[in-house]
């Protein structure tokens, strides 16, 4: 005999298809949705119109003919009543967006950080977070949930930074303190998701670019003070065992050479990080390691596509053409095609519209949602609040 949790996990799975197949092929009729998804007519009537009634879609009045018989309504994903939130800490500001369910940004805010000190980030964000839920309530929008970039690994499961270097952070309980601060703050419960900020900014693209359609992999690599790359594959986030998957810039490119700010040598980041390029005569010349880093991670991972964003990317856009034009001497020399590399479509702000698409890229993912909330000893700090709102 099923049990209530089944019943429920079966409609979110359903609920999932439905959402993901409207975004790939907006206006599909609900005959049409039913055909593609292999659900029945009744079941896809009862879900769509409770999707409606939730503000997820919309279904217009104008309709379409499909032949004989009555016309069909096209069905849409609702861009008009739904906010999502994404955060990015980075080492010298707090960017914060809110973003519509097709990612189109609807407001951005940028402050600089009066702190490095971890408690004091949190609250700071938590004021900014604040001051945005209330223009959000005022122009009576729906806040569906919020997501938090970080600049350093970041344990799912522990809810810990491992390490931000360039922030000076180590073993820091983050989850548990960001938590404090939005309680403290009076702010409202919300699911609220936290990911490196790197992970967030391929999930800007994954989510709200051309992507999705025909590819399940994306490596996004970001050039600043520091250097990490996110990882997309099979249509999932790879963030490794303990969040450290794509921490790139400390992957070694030469024994024995300068000291990172991680205490080893040889870093890609002493190589192509901010201060590097900055003492370099020609700042493009870092677009050599980047191709070498592509280069490696090309090998390992075989994606789609790179995309390349991030401070030093639009300070020196030269290195962004040398590493295209260096990774593909590398693939020529083994007789081969390297995927393609282009730029981050939201420039700055790729973190941060990507931490609002996490919030979609788990409510997207029921069973992915659901193993991880099984693995985590204490799922309140996963989420304030209701996760289903």
């Amino acid at each position: 005999m099923k049990t209530t949790g089944d019943h429920q996990l079966v409609k979110q799975l359903n609920r999932s298809v439905l959402l993901r197949l409207l975004r790939m092929h907006p206006g599909l009729s609900r005959a049409q949705l039913a055909h593609s998804s292999g659900l029945t007519k009744s079941t896809v009537s009862l879900l769509v119109r409770e999707l409606i009634d939730e503000k997820w879609l919309c279904d217009h009045d104008a309709t379409s003919a499909t032949g004989l018989g009555r016309p069909s309504t096209p069905v849409y994903i609702d861009a008009n009543c739904r906010v999502l939130m994404g955060l990015e800490i980075a080492v010298a500001v707090l960017r914060l967006v809110g973003v519509n369910l097709l990612g189109a940004v609807l407001w951005s805010e940028e402050e600089t950080l009066t702190s490095h000190e971890p408690d004091d980030v949190c609250r700071q964000a938590a004021t900014m977070i604040g001051r945005a839920c209330t223009r959000i309530q005022t122009n009576h929008l729906t806040l569906t949930g919020m997501g938090v970039g970080v600049p350093g690994a970041f344990n799912e499961a522990t809810g810990n930074i491992s390490f931000a270097a360039n922030l000076g952070w180590w073993n820091i309980s983050f989850q548990s303190k960001f938590t404090t601060a939005w309680t403290q703050a009076g702010l409202p419960p919300i699911p609220v998701h936290i990911q490196n900020e790197a992970d967030t900014a391929a999930l800007s693209e994954y989510e709200f670019g051309e992507v999705q359609a025909t590819q399940s992999s994306l490596i996004y690599v970001t050039c600043d003070e520091g250097v990490g790359a996110g990882i997309i594959l099979n249509d999932r986030l790879f963030t490794g065992r303990l969040g450290m998957a794509g921490e790139v810039g400390h992957s070694t490119l030469q024994l024995g050479g300068a000291l990172c700010s991680c205490g080893r040598r040889g870093c890609a980041e002493t190589f192509f990080g901010r201060k590097a390029l900055d003492r370099l005569p020609d700042p493009s010349l870092g677009g050599h390691y980047l191709a070498m880093v592509l280069h490696n991670l090309w090998t390992s991972f075989d994606p789609y596509a790179f995309v390349l964003g991030g401070p030093s990317c639009e300070r020196y856009p030269r290195i962004v053409a040398v590493a295209q034009t260096a990774l593909q001497d590398y693939a020529q020399q083994a007789g081969m095609s390297a995927p393609p590399v282009r730029t981050a479509r939201y420039g700055l702000w790729a973190p941060a519209v990507g931490a609002a698409a996490l919030v979609l890229h788990h409510q997207l993912r029921p069973l992915h949602r659901d193993r991880t909330h099984r693995n985590k000893s204490d799922r309140t700090t996963a989420h304030i609040g209701d996760p289903n709102r």
